[in-house]
């Protein structure tokens, strides 16, 4: 059998030689703070370098699942290695933080969400997956449109319903008591559609200081509300638990009541859903009713996003003739290749804390590969980032890396197989055999950028000079 490597990757991809690390004293404070191994008495017991060796090494153990021998699985690590250490790629936190440290959770995905049906015991469940995803790292998104609104009937007690929010209030207290990994608090998204009864409660619950600390809001956004926008008229809020409308709101009024809550504190975000499941290339397995807490990616119940990261700043040469800093194109559709292998390999990697995800990920496959150092590039490359040219430059890059990430996955199924619920899909009837059901997916990389030294996701700088705590929790 060919090596692995050599299966997945363009002919430009015999770079793999170590360059030496550097990393900024902003890197190395963030990574002794949150990611190095430490002993029994808290003293860091690994370096930089050792860092990203372990977590290439236990990665790339994956190839063996697929029939790579010893050879070709240190091949592998060689390059997973040589990548995270030029800082022209980094996974999600989790994986940095968890993959091949002693006594760590083999758990190294950050988005997850969880289903929460209208009953006591599936609310209690999701509180419990919650904690355990917490705890191993992870953040997670949660709908709670199933549920009924305050003040509807509760038929088991004889009593009335507390609604939505009373409930985001215990999930809130309940990640606040956990840390993700030692490192980090938890952080979720709630997710409340348009047209529920409890809509306009929802959009002021974190118009309080301090009353939901570890939530993000957003409203799933429908066409059909949309509409009523445009034409300033009423629509239907429906009751979730009987499916009949029990009253009209104007769609101005929501959205204004949208704008202003969004202005004064940032919430509540949108999430326009029927859009998303629109576009959803896995339909046959449900509608999508939920994102991870940043809202970069919407996720069915149960199902993961693996998150890594491009930094594009370290993909610009000089072109021999001018002397100009131009993009370089081959680099980067190596680094794509490879991020591409290194993702799809951390889902068999992975051990998560329940069934029902692990299922569920190897089900779908999802990778999510987007980018960080955007603002940087742009910098590099003398184009203004609030300008066409910027604009022309940003979807250029994007366009690049869609089409690379998917022949990837392509070349990827040809080893490996198709994802599994490939079958039904719209790839099935495209016929296109992937082994991924979804590719990319822009994150913020708050904390991997500062590692990177370079700009957060497609963000632009917000100032020339910032300051950034990394808490304990």
């Amino acid at each position: 059998m060919k090596a692995m490597t050599e299966m997945f990757l363009p002919a430009c991809a015999g770079r793999h030689e170590k360059e030496k690390l550097m990393l900024s004293p902003n890197a190395l404070r963030v990574l002794e703070k949150r990611y190095l191994a430490r002993d029994e008495e808290g003293k860091v017991t690994e370096t930089p370098e050792q860092l990203f060796r372990r977590v290439a090494r236990t990665i790339a153990e994956t190839d063996r699942l697929y029939g790579a021998d010893d050879v070709q699985v240190v091949e592998t690590a060689n390059r997973f290695e040589a990548l995270m250490g030029s800082l022209r790629f980094l996974p999600n936190t989790p994986t940095l933080m968890n993959a091949g440290k002693p006594h760590a959770h083999r758990q190294y995905s950050a988005c997850f969400v969880v289903p929460i049906e209208d009953d006591m015991h599936s609310i209690g469940n999701a509180v419990t997956a919650a904690m355990m995803i917490h705890k191993t790292g992870g953040g997670t998104g949660f709908s709670f449109s199933r549920l009924r609104p305050k003040g509807d009937l509760v038929r088991s007690s004889g009593g009335v319903a507390s609604g939505p929010v009373s409930f985001m209030r215990i999930f809130d207290a309940a990640t606040e008591q956990v840390k993700q990994g030692s490192t980090r608090r938890g952080a979720n998204m709630d997710i409340l559609q348009v047209d529920h009864p409890d809509i306009l409660e929802f959009i002021a619950c974190k118009a309080h200081d301090g009353q939901i600390k570890n939530f993000n809001i957003s409203v799933a956004i429908t066409d059909a509300f949309m509409k009523a926008l445009e034409q300033d008229e009423t629509y239907p809020l429906i009751n979730p638990r009987t499916n009949q409308v029990v009253k009209s709101l104007p769609a101005r009024q929501v959205w204004d009541l949208i704008v202003e809550h969004a202005w004064s504190n940032g919430d509540p975000g949108l999430f326009f859903i029927d859009r998303a499941n629109a576009a959803c290339p896995i339909q046959h397995l449900g509608r999508i009713e939920s994102t991870n807490p940043c809202g970069e990616v919407e996720l069915h119940p149960w199902d993961v996003c693996n998150l890594g990261s491009i930094n594009l700043e370290r993909h610009l040469t000089q072109d021999s003739q001018t002397g100009q800093t131009v993009i370089d194109w081959p680099k980067l559709r190596e680094t794509v290749h490879t991020a591409v292998h290194f993702l799809d390999n951390v889902i068999d990697a992975n051990d998560h804390p329940l069934t029902e995800i692990n299922e569920m990920t190897r089900h779908t496959r999802r990778i999510g590969l987007g980018v960080m150092g955007l603002a940087r590039i742009l910098f590099a490359l003398g184009v203004p980032y609030d300008s066409q040219e910027g604009l022309q430059v940003a979807e250029k890059l994007m366009r690049f890396i869609q089409e690379e990430g998917w022949k990837a996955s392509q070349l990827l199924a040809q080893v490996r197989g198709v994802y599994p619920a490939w079958q039904g899909s719209k790839h099935e009837t495209d016929g296109r055999r992937v082994r991924n059901s979804y590719v990319t997916a822009i994150a913020p990389t708050g904390t991997i950028s500062m590692i990177a030294d370079t700009s957060g996701g497609c963000e632009p700088e917000f100032s020339l000079v910032w300051y950034k705590h990394v808490l304990d929790g």
